[in-house]
């Protein structure tokens, strides 16, 4: 198994660098986040195609080789600590074929994001490097709620001081697992399958979503089961799924209560406003009777 490689901690007056691996960022909102990093006391760096746009796919944030050249630049950069997400949206996967983890694996250090960024936090994790699936740049209704922010700041800075990743999380399963955490947005798991960046993952999982109906979060998890992307998981940890309408809920316990493993629902981890951070690629303990997720040692900070 790949030893798992934790970046080391922040300390104020660290440099960070801002990427947009995806969608098209607003500048007013990105400002309004960045003053909440440098709250911090770090100082923030927007990388250049951040707000350059795609003048033919306005969804995109920039094109696709400047993107990831943004985001190889930052994470080489040795001035930067730690590695900031604008936004998700869409574009990872389109660009994800220009970057070469190995080459940014040898060079550790935090990387933060989540949603469209799971397909990042996905090729990293399989690489051994933990990172961080929590609120990013420009998310200013999540940097706004203290209780989020706030873990975000004590994973990066006093990682020792979270003893418990959970809030609120309800029993399904009852039961303990254990393993390295992983997981993220549910549509881009099932959309790398079959893809040269496909991980299944060998321990706990977390599910999260937004604005998915019933039938669709159906048909994304019939998918990863029907792959075989659930054969190693040892535990399960949903999120929130968020605007999924009626029956979102009981769609997700009638597909994955079969499995019989540990289960808890309710998290908040995922697109609400209270989005609890959580590290990747590290070994947890989730103790689903109780309703807690106990990190391991964050060892390299």
């Amino acid at each position: 198994m790949t030893d798992v490689v934790v970046p080391q901690r922040l300390r104020s007056g660290d440099r960070v660098a801002v990427v947009a691996p995806s969608g098209r960022v607003d500048a007013a909102r990105l400002a309004v986040g960045v003053e909440h990093l440098k709250g911090w006391g770090i100082e923030v760096d927007v990388m250049p195609s951040v707000l350059a746009g795609d003048e033919r796919l306005r969804y995109l944030a920039a094109d696709d080789k400047a993107r990831a050249a943004d985001l190889r630049n930052a994470w080489l950069d040795p001035q930067y600590a730690a590695v900031f997400c604008a936004r998700g949206g869409y574009g990872v996967q389109r660009m994800i074929e220009y970057v070469d983890f190995d080459e940014l694996v040898a060079v550790p250090k935090w990387f933060v994001g989540f949603s469209d960024i799971t397909a990042l936090h996905e090729a990293l994790n399989a690489r051994g490097l933990v990172t961080l699936h929590g609120p990013m740049a420009a998310a200013v209704e999540q940097l706004a709620v203290e209780e989020g922010r706030e873990r975000l700041r004590a994973l990066l800075f006093e990682p020792e001081t979270v003893t418990d990743l959970l809030h609120g999380a309800r029993t399904v399963v009852g039961g303990v697992a254990e393993g390295r955490l992983r997981g993220g947005n549910l549509a881009l798991l099932a959309a790398s399958v079959g893809t040269p960046t496909y991980a299944p993952p060998a321990g706990v999982v977390v599910l999260e979503e937004v604005n998915e109906e019933a039938y669709q979060a159906d048909r994304l998890l019939t998918q990863l089961l029907r792959a075989g992307w659930f054969d190693q998981v040892t535990g399960l940890v949903i999120g929130d799924f968020s605007n999924g309408g009626v029956g979102v809920d009981d769609t997700i316990r009638e597909r994955l209560e079969p499995l019989g493993l540990p289960m808890v629902e309710g998290a908040a981890i995922g697109h609400e406003p209270l989005n609890l951070a959580v590290p990747l690629g590290l070994p947890v303990r989730l103790d689903a009777t109780a309703g807690t997720l106990t990190p391991g040692a964050l060892a390299g900070s």
